[in-house]
């Protein structure tokens, strides 16, 4: 049996590679005798995900292409699985292999541990065990948006992507479709940085507004991918943490705390408020409206119109 696997594997690696053009599920059943073999549909249709999905492990990139008809095929472009020969010292290696143990959720574990053994062979010596404990602190980095394994597939592929998602001051989500480019972590929140091809603009997204599924779409990217993606600094400016001026706002007593660290001056005004000055910068406005009616902004006029704007659209729906 696993002879029989490692050929069918062979096989399906062969058909992905040597295509110009993608391939339907029927081609390729079609095409390999251990398919054609398959007693029905459905044994088939495991069969194939579940080589597809050991290929992927394997380092292949198969990128899936939906057509006009909306007909799915699979191709594997020989540009996009060729890499040049690779060389590690001692210190390299250790450090991407101690990289392969901060991916300790279920459905990484099995890809880090595959890459560590990549590394190995690379050069990785034996006496180094990154996932050995070195002190009293361990490296982790949580994922638990139900996107972030489509996207970080859609990043690798250079796929466009479409979903549904909440900005922070809607009511209802709305669909967005974007070309991914990095993915990150950021005070524990994972963004997408990517191309909006609806606002034909680059955009950030935050994982967990993201509702429902990702859908890949069939399409080559329309926009280049910069060579530098930074997605802290854009969420950085996006939650007015690069601010140049300060904003002046009456914040309920008890309430808003978020607000109250960032604060510069705080003045007690009684009645059950307080007056606060706070950095303003890009995004401040949709980070204010979060804090609903404990919050009154004073000046400048421009933010208080801003604000002011968004919770009339919040009200509305």
């Amino acid at each position: 049996m696993a002879i029989a696997k490692a050929e069918r594997l062979m096989n399906l690696a062969l058909c992905l590679l040597g295509t110009r053009r993608p391939l339907s599920k029927r081609e390729l059943r079609e095409s390999i005798e251990a398919y054609l073999e398959a007693g029905s549909d459905d044994s088939f249709n495991r069969m194939f995900e579940r080589d597809k999905d050991d290929l992927r492990e394997l380092g292949l990139v198969i990128e899936t292409v939906e057509n006009l008809d909306g007909e799915v095929g699979y191709l594997a472009r020989r540009d996009s699985n060729r890499l040049p020969p690779i060389t590690l010292d001692a210190e390299e290696a250790a450090a991407l292999g101690l990289a392969a143990k901060v991916w300790q959720q279920v459905r990484l574990a099995g890809a880090a541990s595959g890459a560590l053994q990549k590394l190995r062979a690379a050069g990785l010596p034996e006496d180094v065990d990154p996932y050995e404990a070195h002190g009293a602190l361990e490296p982790r980095i949580p994922v638990h948006e139900a996107a972030f394994e489509p996207l970080m597939l859609a990043c690798r592929d250079r796929r466009p992507v479409l979903f549904d998602y909440r900005k922070a001051t809607a009511a209802r989500p709305e669909p967005r479709h974007v070309e991914p480019w990095a993915l990150e972590c950021w005070r524990g929140h994972w963004y997408l940085a990517g191309w909006d091809r609806d606002r034909g603009a680059e955009r950030v997204f935050r994982l967990s507004r993201i509702t429902g599924k990702v859908r890949s779409r069939g399409a080559r990217f329309t926009a280049p991918v910069p060579d530098v993606v930074t997605v802290r600094e854009t969420v950085a400016s996006w939650a007015g943490e690069t601010a140049d001026r300060s904003a002046l706002i009456r914040l309920r007593t008890g309430a808003g705390y978020p607000l109250r660290a960032k604060a510069t001056a705080v003045r007690e005004l009684g009645d059950g408020w307080d007056e606060l000055e706070i950095p303003y910068g890009h995004g401040l406005d949709a980070w204010l409206v979060e804090f609903g009616p404990d919050v009154v902004v004073l000046e400048p006029a421009e933010l208080r119109a801003d604000v002011v704007d968004r919770l009339r659209a919040v009200a509305k729906g």
